[in-house]
């Protein structure tokens, strides 16, 4: 039964369907509607949030949903909402929530509707609640919740015990009901035996892989299993014409940007993913870039802004560690001066600075079969350290690392950088070859504005390479490579303290009261460039503190507001 109507926009249609579908047929513990007219408990929500994600887990589902805006009694109807109606906050409440849960989970999504009842528009918030983690209840506020008919329970031990004990499985080694190898493509075969004997790189092995059949091969290398095929096989090489018998058939999209931000052009590019790199890299534009790594020579260095082989590590591994049951696309950004790269799946490794330890070791693989295969053929690194070497690979060309945002839950975006973002950057790691990737890490933080532990700041003080305050840091520089750079740098710099209270107590001399403003207006443009306007407001005020307690200054007792020598 249709109990609104609603304008027929792609991609807000299909929920639509689905809210619809909910109202009408669904009637279990991964399904909550509130009214919630206007605000609504944020712990309360945190509440339902590891309640729903706990039983779709247990009920061997993706996702649940907790609606605002329909009411609660058993004659559903679309009410309205006003939560977190104001721009950005729905965004910042994503965050909120994550802030509270294990492993930062949040919603997959919150889709904002506006389904027509008698004519009246009406505003519904769909949230999208993602299962708890195999082996891993979810959690709010370190405590587990779950759903007993209508109401919200704590997780009962039982149902602990059931998710704890889960196996994780590994989706890329199940089989394809009713598939067979003539569903793969033959050329991505035959690529294939090459890949695995060029990796191999043995007389017996090439003669022991030509004297077999094509099923017998992949049967060997357990990417068919009793004459089916594997999801991993599917993947890597699959025939698109039956990419259908897949529940939501992998993709990848490249699309190039203009300056404005417009798509210029995109493709989308289907299985089979072995030979996918090579398509992709025909799109991409590598020019070739030109600039000075240090301050003393008068000869460009020329190179191309995109190392291929850093390119193709990372393409594979957004292959590799999707999770291709959200049913998400691959998608290569190119921009001007960088490419982003994303894909569906939380990151395993949870934070980018432990993959760059030296003695990092994954704790599992989200697709075993498939990232094993995939260095078989020679795709991907064997030794876990690829993320690594492209991190070298930056600092070796002295460029900006790579950036990994984890920002948005389930999904894993990485940024390269096709130019310099700061030439005292570059000219720090020309000098200093001997730098170790932790410190490059640090400091390519310093240039692009983001914080480091204070720890790590006391470490780079004392080699000498930041300046400034936090949070306004950035990277010292021995010899400026121009005048404009050496301006700006002695802009960025601040003088000493007692230089600025010399200056107010020659002022005090001269003209007897002054006021804090006819301070400002005298020191103002003389503070650094790298504070803001508020720093600067608290310089002034440190520096008169200073001076009233070192008994140099004091209020006049007549005007407050005036400052005077201490007699």
């Amino acid at each position: 039964m249709e109990l609104f109507e609603y304008e027929n926009t792609y991609p807000l249609s299909q929920y639509y369907e689905i809210l619809n579908e909910l109202i009408n047929r669904w009637e279990n513990e991964i399904v909550e509607f509130k009214e919630a007219k206007g605000q609504y408990d944020t712990n309360k929500v945190g509440q339902y949030f590891s309640a729903i994600s706990n039983e779709a887990n247990l009920k061997r589902q993706q996702y649940g949903w907790l609606v605002f805006g329909v009411s609660e009694d058993k004659d559903k109807k679309i009410v309205g909402t006003n939560f977190k109606s104001g721009v950005g906050l729905l965004e910042k409440f994503k965050y909120e929530i994550s802030k509270n849960t294990n492993d930062n989970m949040t919603f997959i999504d919150i889709i904002e509707l506006n389904p027509i009842v008698n004519e009246k528009a009406y505003r519904v918030l769909m949230f999208k609640i993602p299962a708890a983690i195999t082996g891993y209840p979810t959690s709010w506020k370190n405590r587990y919740y779950a759903r007993s008919g209508e109401s919200l329970v704590l997780l009962q031990q039982f149902k602990i015990d059931e998710i704890r004990s889960q196996e994780r499985s590994d989706w890329s080694k199940q089989t394809i009901k009713n598939s067979n190898i003539n569903h793969l493509d033959k050329d991505a075969i035959k690529l294939a035996r090459e890949k695995y004997k060029e990796k191999l790189n043995g007389k017996y092995v090439n003669e022991e892989i030509d004297s077999m059949t094509d099923e017998e091969f992949l049967t060997k290398i357990k990417l068919l299993f009793n004459g089916e095929v594997t999801n991993a096989a599917m993947v890597l090489l699959g025939n698109s014409d039956y990419d259908n018998l897949m529940p939501s058939p992998p993709m990848i999209m490249w699309r190039l940007y203009d300056s404005q931000g417009e798509v210029k052009d995109y493709e989308l590019f289907p299985i089979p993913f072995i030979n996918v790199i090579d398509k992709i890299f025909l799109k991409i534009r590598n020019l070739t870039y030109r600039y000075l790594p240090n301050q003393t020579t008068l000869f460009p260095t020329n190179t191309q802004q995109y190392d291929t082989w850093l390119l193709r590590e990372l393409l594979n591994n957004c292959i590799a560690h999707s999770n291709y049951q959200l049913g998400g696309r691959i998608y290569v950004n190119e921009f001007e001066d960088q490419i982003i790269m994303s894909n569906p799946g939380n990151f395993i490794p949870v934070n980018i600075e432990s993959v760059l330890q030296i003695s990092y070791n994954p704790p599992f693989y989200r697709n075993q079969l498939l990232a094993e295969t995939m260095v078989k053929f020679h795709m991907i690194d064997t030794a876990t350290m690829g993320i690594r070497k492209v991190f070298r690979i930056q600092k070796d060309k002295y460029f900006p690392l790579p950036d990994y945002d984890l920002s948005v839950y389930n999904q894993v975006s990485v940024t390269v950088y096709g130019k310099i973002l700061n030439e005292n950057y570059t000219h720090i790691l020309y000098d200093h070859p001997e730098f170790d990737l932790e410190t490059v890490f640090l400091l390519d933080r310093i240039q692009k504005g983001l914080s480091i532990s204070k720890e790590s700041i006391a470490y780079l003080r004392k080699l000498k390479l930041i300046e400034g305050r936090k949070p306004n840091l950035f990277l010292a520089a021995s010899v400026s490579s121009s005048k404009e750079d050496e301006a700006q740098y002695i802009k960025n710099k601040a003088f000493n303290d007692q230089y600025y209270k010399d200056m107010m107590v020659r002022y005090l001399k001269e003209f007897n009261r002054a006021t804090k403003k006819e301070f400002k207006g005298l020191l103002w443009n003389k503070l650094p460039d790298i504070l803001d306007d508020d720093q600067k407001e608290k310089k002034i005020s440190n520096l008169l503190s200073s001076l009233r307690r070192a008994n140099i200054i004091e209020t006049d007792p007549d005007n407050r507001i005036q400052w005077k020598l201490k007699e």
